[in-house]
């Protein structure tokens, strides 16, 4: 087997995202479910821009956060996604290359732009998005670099791209691709309202290809249709190898076997935007579990660097996250 060349491969939505300060108001003016991601059709996304506040511009999506996060900790990491040879596609990669990503994904000369997400942020820090998913819905089998996968110890797989049916093909093809290799798939759930929409090809995805499940509390008792959680962690041992499950300020639950590590959310003086908190999450846990470190510390790792998010606007983090564990004692 020849070594890894990356430390993790995340595979997702290519989005700029858009952040706004809004009052409780502004959500049921618009009609929109609070804590939600949805998706918007060009127009409505252009409406509901008109009717916002101040905003500020910064690349996002969730795995390509989550290849940030890994980047921020030192690790060496690649991300597959699609965007348009346009103004949003070019800012993306620059910002997605000059945070240490590996980024080389065919740009669309044609088709709908770049993605967007307007997020909304209300006082309690609470997101909700609203996404014009553009370019990313012509993610295809033929964008996954079979070098790039086999290279990478890790591939993440972002949930919210499940729905495209390219994008779905060319999932299973990057699976395809690592289990020849020998290298280990990761998922996340991503929103209890995706996997309402793909429960059963969820399940069938995580028990014979995934190796690693991210979900929060809503998402895993959702694809498991059950009211408590500790039924869902019950469920999720038999499925996968390792679930990690994170309960916001709770903290979260590791789950491998018959080990279950309860692990507490680092401490943060104040919630100010929760955007991407499990993107982070996944960042730090992955990090950790690339070089070999305990459950528990990867956990710590990824408690740290959702507390650092979710602590200023944006996605992505505000320091390097290395030099952050560190300073915490936790490398």
């Amino acid at each position: 087997m020849t070594k890894p060349t990356f430390d993790v491969l995340t595979i997702g939505n290519a989005i700029v995202d858009v952040f706004s300060r809004v009052e409780e108001n502004f959500l049921s003016r618009h009609n929109v479910t609070k804590g939600m991601m949805r998706l918007v059709n060009e127009t409505e996304s252009s409406e509901l821009f008109e009717d916002m506040g101040p905003s500020t511009r910064i690349s996002g999506g969730s795995g390509a956060n989550t290849a940030v996060g890994v980047a921020s900790f030192g690790g060496s990491v690649a991300f597959i996604g699609k965007v348009k040879a346009d103004e949003l596609g070019r800012v993306f990669t620059h910002d997605t290359r000059s945070a240490g990503v590996h980024f080389d994904t065919v740009h669309a000369t044609a088709g709908p732009g770049t993605a967007s997400s307007l997020i909304l942020i209300t006082p309690d820090g609470e997101r909700t998005m609203n996404t014009f998913l553009g370019a990313c819905v012509h993610l295809s089998p033929g964008d996954i670099d079979e070098a790039v996968v086999a290279a990478a110890k890790v591939t993440y797989l972002e949930g919210y791209l499940w729905d495209p049916p390219l994008a779905k093909q060319a999932f299973k093809k990057a699976a395809q691709i690592a289990r020849a290799a020998g290298r280990l798939v990761s998922i996340t759930l991503s929103d209890s309202f995706c996997v309402d929409r793909h429960r059963d090809s969820f399940l069938e995805l995580i028990r014979n290809d995934i190796d690693i499940v991210f979900a929060n509390e809503k998402e895993i008792t959702s694809l498991y249709q059950v009211e408590h959680f500790d039924e869902a962690l019950q469920r999720v041992r038999k499925d996968c190898a390792i679930a990690a499950l994170t309960r916001s300020e709770a903290g979260c639950v590791i789950v491998k076997g018959d080990e279950v590590h309860v692990v507490e959310a680092h401490p943060v003086d104040k919630v100010v935007d929760a955007t991407g908190a499990g993107d982070l999450f996944a960042s730090g846990f992955l990090y950790g579990f690339t070089r070999d470190l305990s459950l528990v510390q990867c956990a710590r790792l990824g408690a740290l660097a959702a507390a650092e998010v979710i602590s200023h606007v944006g996605a992505r983090p505000e320091i390097a996250l290395n030099a952050h564990a560190k300073a915490n004692g936790l490398l």
